[in-house]
């Protein structure tokens, strides 16, 4: 058996199967002519070997590893350049690993841990990025100009040991840069970072980027612990009468959105971080609670058409505060309050402006026309939905139907209304699914047909069609109306793991799990919505005993329900009928009927025998 050490390439198409699904011949051919006109060229080019294709992928052999990593950059560069010129939609992303190795020699094919590091590094990529290991980066940093930021030690799928992981930064300026120690200089001020606060920004950079204080305990180690992580808590109501939670709900909500935008910030969700509202405490214990390195806090108060927030950006480790500020925004523009606010977290958080556009944060929100009396609508609409209740739901309802009378079309509360129509159904509160079905697709239709929309909307509106194409039986389309929802806020752990219900819906249980897994990562707090997911996924699986132990930790929606089935088949049916008079107390009209018209399965057997157990359970048929 031979065996030599070589440098592993591994790169594969970032959401290929959806291009497919859409147009498989185009996609095919847009492959096919990559590979011919780019990838195969470069590689041979730096003197590699393409040892495997594998459909969206490859692996590539070096016998340089300061090859390997030069051939890597050149690809990604090439890809960015061809991709200028092809619609948003019919882009192609690459992902890409290098590894450095010994490799097991059989023919033209090669084996080994050295391969399957550099492909389980290719899955920790960014779309369009490069991901090293640790021997990798030692030994190109002092021989080629790329910087490197370190992703920490990372356990990966069927390799015995962590590894060092590090991304690459394929826009390094041309000088030579020491691994962890030096950061770039970059352009701030061309980016009107305020100088008020620059100097929090390159304190902050240093403490978080610092060799000696990357494991520190402001990063949770059950996370991807090298990044920073934030939780933002909802604003305190400073009015008069107590009138505006909301407001401060809603605005932490939005901000909390925005930052899921960037791969550079882990920002845990709404549910997490917004349990801690109307609560005194020390930032140092809520941030250990939530495994968190930051906490954002605040007061909101109007006046009139005057918004006027302070906020504050705490490290939870010490207590210390980066910055406080004071914004005041009068007009038509709540998003421009957003784009100041968000901007300066990101900046301080980072410390690190080639790693966030600008224009990422700045054109968030402000495509689609929006003024405050609007806003106001939806943030009081918002905070009735997200209780998830039978009467929050009217409530919301009625609150949208009120805003979109002086607000006519406007897509913010359309997309509201529409989910307020479709969580009756799906939380088994509705009287007549099938009417609240129509008037959510009756929604979500108006709100596509406008090009003009903002990310958050698009978000929005796409997540529920994908919902809604699921019940019509149009797998396809739900996976690929869930990829655009994704692709409007890609790190937003919520939509990440509800898109796992989608792809099991899909027929893809596996891939479900996955991405429920890779959410879980970025926001532990959010254990309740995963176990949700997880729990069904696992009872198609055939892991009963598995979907017990997630399902019984959370109560969130027909939770119950699923609880009975995987109780029914371990033979547990006293517990199975337990659930059952759970869930009947707290939605006394559910039936076999309703619930399964919140569900609709590629295999309609899945349902079929679902809807038979929760029968024998005690579910009444109709």
């Amino acid at each position: 058996m031979e065996r030599r050490l070589s440098a592993i390439l591994a790169a594969d198409v970032v959401g290929y199967s959806a291009l497919m699904e859409q147009d498989e011949a185009a996609t095919f051919e847009h492959l096919r002519t990559r590979r011919t006109e780019l990838f195969e060229p470069e590689i041979a080019r730096h003197h590699g070997r393409i040892f495997k294709l594998m459909g969206d992928g490859l692996l590539a052999e070096f016998g340089s590893v300061v090859d390997a990593v030069e051939c890597a950059v050149s690809l990604q560069r090439g890809m960015a350049e061809r991709n200028t010129a092809v619609p948003e939609e019919d882009r192609f992303d690459v992902r890409i690993g290098i590894n450095i190795g010994e490799v097991i020699v059989e023919g033209d094919d090669r084996y080994g841990d050295g391969v399957n590091i550099a492909a389980r590094l290719e899955q920790l990529a960014h779309p369009g990025g490069i991901c090293v290991s640790g021997k990798v980066a030692k030994e190109v940093e002092k021989k080629l100009a790329f910087g490197f930021d370190s992703a920490g030690r990372q356990k990966v799928k069927n390799i015995e040991e962590a590894i060092d992981v590090y991304h690459v930064r394929i826009d390094a300026q041309p000088h030579r840069r020491v691994l962890h120690k030096h950061q770039s200089r970059r352009l701030w001020w061309s980016l009107g970072v305020p100088a008020t606060i620059m100097a929090a920004m390159v304190a902050l950079w240093v403490t978080l980027y610092n060799p000696v204080t990357m494991f520190s305990p402001m990063f949770s180690p059950g996370q991807s612990s090298t990044i920073p992580t934030v939780a933002v808590l909802p604003f305190k109501d400073l009015s008069a009468d107590k009138s505006l939670g909301y407001l401060g709900e809603g605005l932490a909500n939005d901000v909390i959105a925005i930052l899921s935008r960037f791969s550079d910030i882990a920002v845990v969700s709404r549910t997490s971080s917004f349990a801690y509202q109307g609560k005194e405490g020390d930032i140092r214990q809520i941030g250990k609670e939530l495994s968190v390195g930051y906490v954002v806090e605040g007061s909101v108060r109007k006046e009139g058409d005057r918004l006027r927030v302070v906020a504050q950006l705490i490290n939870a480790n010490t207590g210390d505060h980066v910055w406080a500020d004071r914004f005041d925004k009068a007009g038509t523009d709540p998003w421009a309050l957003q784009d100041e606010l968000t901007g300066k977290i990101v900046g301080a958080m980072t410390g690190e402006f080639g790693a966030i556009r600008k224009a990422d944060y700045s054109q968030a929100w402000g495509k689609d026309s929006t003024n405050l009396a609007e806003y106001d609508y939806y943030l009081r609409s918002e905070s009735q939905l997200n209780l998830y209740t039978k009467e929050g739901l009217d409530r919301s309802a009625e609150i949208s139907r009120q805003g979109l009378q002086v607000f006519p079309g406007s897509p913010l509360l359309t997309v509201e209304l529409g989910w307020a129509h479709w969580l009756k159904v799906g939380l088994l509160y509705s009287s007549d699914p099938q009417a609240d079905l129509r008037e959510a697709e009756l929604r979500v239709n108006q709100v596509l047909a406008d090009k003009n929309l903002s990310p958050q909307v698009t978000r929005l509106a796409n997540w529920l069609n994908a919902w809604l194409l699921t019940l019509k039986r149009d797998h396809d389309g739900a996976v690929a109306s869930m990829n655009r929802a994704i692709a409007a806020a890609p790190y937003n752990a919520f939509t990440l793991t509800d898109a796992g219900s989608i792809l099991l819906q899909a027929g893809q249980p596996e891939k479900a799990l996955e991405l429920t897994d890779a959410a879980a990562a970025r926001d532990p707090g959010l254990s309740w919505f995963f176990n949700y997911v997880r729990g069904f996924i696992y009872i198609v699986l055939g892991k009963n005993e598995e979907a017990v132990e997630v399902l019984k930790a959370t109560e969130f929606a027909d939770a119950p329900l699923q609880l009975a089935i995987a109780y029914m088949r371990l033979g547990r049916e006293a517990e199975a009928r337990a659930a059952v008079e759970k869930m009947l107390k707290a939605a006394p009209t559910a039936t076999v009927q309703s619930w399964r018209q919140a569900w609709n399965f590629r295999d309609p057997s899945i349902l079929d025998r679902a809807g038979a157990d929760l029968a024998r359970a005690g579910l009444p048929p109709k």
